[in-house]
């Protein structure tokens, strides 16, 4: 008996030792979905307001998951915002400071450390640079900026391809596809999903045009902002509904119509944005389209000549809303298609949904369309996060978050070792309620295209929750630095108010400070610059075609520098 009571210890200790190893087992790697749209802004999502349009299935993922009232990127344009995503890199070390200079292929992306941890990887929609996204099993992407209606498709295995129909659905018809037929269930995947919509020229779906076409939007405060609280940059922008956005291809005003009215566009873009989009239309497609787009220039022929140019304005704005609104109505709903298969297929306990966006967008606000300002509209993107289990629902954070914080936020939920020279901060610890873990106060930002189309001054800054200090360059030298708290609509420049000189002070060490952490000064800026004017003189229309005098000063300029 003696012998078996000896042996009943040591048994009880395997035992135990087997239990706390089958507790200790790893928890399983989460699936992940980043759903990002192109150029929505958050004041089109309804978990932010719901003044312009509901949006309930992109609300779901808030109500599941966190909202996220501060996130901003670090270069609000198109490429290079994805850039950013793709490598946790600021744009002056990625090399994709605009839409002109090429990425830099030899940046290593967290797609790529995913794909060779095992994960499988599938990418369905926009991308915008590049036709072979690298650390993808699967891709099915728009060349460039890609068509509304009958989109054309790069693919992985089956060459370039058309598909007929609305690209918000295509998209998501391949997404599902992929989800139901190609993912293997013995491995995690992280799928992009990324859309077209909301991006210019603004075609929304037939279904959709007899709701859009009719609706009056409430109009931002600021619609007729005059800039006088502001320096250049504000006042020599051309983002204007009324002076810069095209006839043809934005208010879709017949070229026909145009003429006969004898409404001349600022460039041939407009009408050739027309053509290549209307253009595309078949013949089915195209009845619906002048059933309720001629109508509209039927109207407009009668009102126009008598119409003040606040008037004017104010038609513009209206216009601009119905198609830029009606587009995010597809997005919305074709998102909710997704939530639903994961639901319905026991997908959503163990995987990380993100809804954004490359970047904000002005919707009327200081009179503007477009991106690439500091000013919150453009500088702040929306951000959703759903992880069951792990986030809290209905929970909130205002946070200073940026888009360069996605790729290590990603790899650390997955268990993966992020880059060492990889710049963001892990948005774990505000995921998962371990807020004393974050210890960012202040972001930085920096725009380069300029001269080019909307000639937003080149410009970098630091924000922080109550300010943003920001210092145009090139062809100015100005100082911005706006007060948040007291001046959200950022309507009043008060660098130069002595009520604000330490802030001023405080603010300068600090952005200092951010480019020496970031690696970037003024040496590298002048790089890029010096670059990208080599390249219009060559190619003067890329900067837009209004825009050659000014180019051809700033070209004799430098050739007086350089004594030729």
């Amino acid at each position: 008996m003696k012998r078996v009571f000896q042996i009943i210890p040591i048994v009880l200790l395997i035992v135990s030792f087997w239990s706390c190893k089958q507790e200790e087992k790893p928890a399983e790697r989460p699936n992940i979905i980043f759903i990002m749209s192109d150029d929505h802004a958050y004041q089109a999502i309804s978990a932010y307001s719901n003044h312009l349009i509901e949006t309930p299935n992109i609300d779901r993922i808030a109500q599941m998951g966190m909202l996220f009232t501060n996130a901003t990127v670090t270069n609000s344009i198109c490429a290079p915002s994805r850039a950013t995503i793709l490598t946790g890199k600021h744009s002056h070390l990625n090399g994709k400071v605009d839409n002109h200079f090429p990425f830099d292929t030899t940046n290593v992306t967290f797609p790529q450390l995913f794909q060779e941890a095992g994960y499988q990887t599938a990418m369905f929609g926009k991308l915008h640079f590049g036709n072979n996204p690298k650390g993808f099993d699967q891709f099915k992407i728009l060349p460039g900026q890609g068509k509304y209606y009958n989109p054309d498709f790069i693919t992985k295995n089956e060459g370039n391809i058309q598909v007929e129909g609305y690209v918000t659905d295509i998209i998501t018809d391949m997404t599902l596809d992929w989800l139901q037929n190609e993912r293997n269930a013995d491995n995690p995947f992280l799928l992009f999903y990324l859309h077209k919509a909301p991006h210019r020229e603004w075609l929304p779906a037939e279904r959709h045009l007899a709701e859009f076409t009719t609706r009056s939007f409430p109009e931002p405060a600021t619609l007729f902002d005059d800039y006088s609280g502001r320096g250049r940059a504000a006042r020599e922008a051309e983002m204007n509904l009324l002076k810069d956005m095209h006839w043809a291809g934005d208010s879709k005003i017949y070229p026909s119509v145009m003429d006969e009215l004898g409404i001349e566009e600022t460039s041939n873009w407009g009408k050739a944005a027309f053509e290549g989009e209307v253009g595309r239309l078949n013949p089915s497609q195209r009845a619906v389209w002048d059933q309720y787009y001629w109508p509209i220039n039927e109207d407009f022929k009668k009102r126009y000549p008598k119409m003040t140019e606040e008037e004017k304005m104010k038609w513009r704005y209206q216009r601009y809303m119905q198609d830029y609104l009606g587009t995010i109505k597809a997005v919305d709903e074709n998102v909710g298609r997704v939530l639903d298969y994961l639901e319905a297929n026991g997908l959503m306990e163990n995987t990380i949904i993100v809804y954004t966006s490359d970047q904000g967008f002005y919707l009327g606000e200081h009179g503007w369309f477009d991106k690439r300002f500091i000013y919150d509209e453009s500088f702040k993107t929306p951000l959703l996060v759903a992880w069951p289990g792990k986030v809290a629902p209905g929970s909130k954070s205002n946070e200073m978050v940026q888009n360069l914080d996605f790729a290590q936020t990603f790899l650390e939920a997955a268990g993966i070792q992020a880059p060492s020279d990889m710049q963001g901060e892990s948005l774990i610890p505000l995921l998962t309620g371990q807020t004393d873990k974050w210890t960012r106060d202040a972001v930085y930002y920096h725009y380069y295209e300029y001269p080019s189309v909307h000639m937003v001054k080149r410009h970098y800054a630091i924000v922080t929750k109550e300010y943003k200090l920001v210092h145009y360059y090139f062809d100015t030298d100005e100082w911005e630095l706006i007060d948040r708290i007291k001046d959200p609509q950022e309507l009043n420049n008060v660098y130069d108010d002595p009520a604000y000189a330490e802030i001023r002070k405080n603010l300068h060490t600090r952005l200092d400070g951010l480019r020496e952490k970031y690696g970037d000064n003024s040496q590298i800026s002048q790089r890029y610059l010096q670059e990208y004017l080599d390249y219009l003189e060559e190619n003067k229309s890329y900067a837009g075609g209004k825009n050659i005098e000014l180019l051809n000063k700033i070209f004799e300029d430098r050739r007086k520098e350089k004594g030729n």
